[in-house]
């Protein structure tokens, strides 16, 4: 078992029919938490009823609490989200809300220090605070895993140039490589070229791509592993990449085979997107049946 600190946004997705509890670190973080890990979540809620059900759910789901702070001014985080013909999924996301308020303080402090790994994304750095509180943190995080999550217009080369040189290990999807790679001056459309282009460039050690339906490339210690993809059929892709990285990053931690860690967080990124929702729960039985009846 492994100590984890996730640090950002905790929101509510709101779809047409129906809402969900969400943000990237809660959703890595309750995917860690099913894997066997102990989870802590740094963010900030509003003192309202929507932070207090994100604050009933998260303890029942059995992640720390005791870092999930609580704002007096600024609501709980809202994000409409809207989904295409294919289930890809396009967000407006409410600003500011309690989240961009992030404080720092003590119990913020030795969570960090004594977490095997710190989880952070870029947009919780949109705002001054929560962007102040993130940077004073990586300076005291022993592994730091950055997901890049581009969301116009919440994002700038300064602060990402930031964040990918304070990382051990940066995840991005296709699209955001190649984004990042051309305005770091890469002239190749290659993903093995951008990744070793961005790694030379900020000094990170691994990165990996997804590739939504195409499966994910890693590269790791030196050496790329890869895989294709699992078929299915596309629900929502909400929460996908979330699953994919905390599976990731619970195999590459616990020092498991990169290629078999690979296989398995593609498996779990497949899964969740041909389910509805970010978060939904998959026995060890039914993930071995589905990368098995893939394979």
């Amino acid at each position: 078992m492994k100590n984890i600190v996730c640090f950002g946004e905790v929101l509510w997705d709101v779809f047409p029919t129906h809402e969900k509890i969400g943000g990237a670190p809660l959703n890595v973080a309750l995917r860690l938490q099913s894997l066997g890990n102990q989870v802590s979540i740094i963010s900030r809620i509003g003192e309202d009823e929507k932070g207090k059900e994100i604050e009933k759910s998260i303890i029942e789901k059995g992640i720390n609490a005791e870092n999930l702070q609580v704002d007096q001014e600024l609501n709980t985080g809202i994000v409409q989200v809207s989904l295409s013909q294919n289930g890809s999924a396009s967000y407006e996301i409410t600003f500011p809300r309690a989240w961009d308020n992030i404080k720092i303080d003590d119990k913020a402090i030795k969570a960090t220090q004594g977490a095997d790994a710190f989880i952070y994304g870029s947009l919780v750095a949109r705002d001054k605070r929560s962007k102040h509180t993130l940077y004073e943190l990586l300076k005291l995080a022993k592994y730091k895993i950055f997901d890049v999550n581009l969301r116009a217009p919440y994002y700038n080369m300064e602060v990402l140039g930031h964040l990918m040189k304070a990382a051990d290990f940066i995840k991005f999807n296709d699209d955001e490589i190649l984004e990042i790679g051309q305005e770091l001056g890469s002239e190749s459309n290659a993903l093995e070229q951008n990744i070793s282009f961005i790694a030379k460039r900020t000094d990170t050690k691994s990165i990996c791509v997804t590739r939504g339906a195409h499966g994910a490339i890693l590269y790791y210690k030196d050496n790329f592993y890869e895989n294709k993809g699992y078929p299915i059929e596309v629900v929502d892709t909400v929460g996908a990449g979330d699953s994919f990285l905390a599976s990731l990053t619970n195999g590459l931690i616990k020092m498991e085979d990169p290629q078999k860690t690979i296989d398995f967080a593609c498996a779990i990124g497949a899964m969740v997107a041909g389910r509805e929702g970010a978060n939904p729960i998959f026995t060890p039985e039914e993930i071995q049946a589905f990368i098995k009846s893939r394979q």
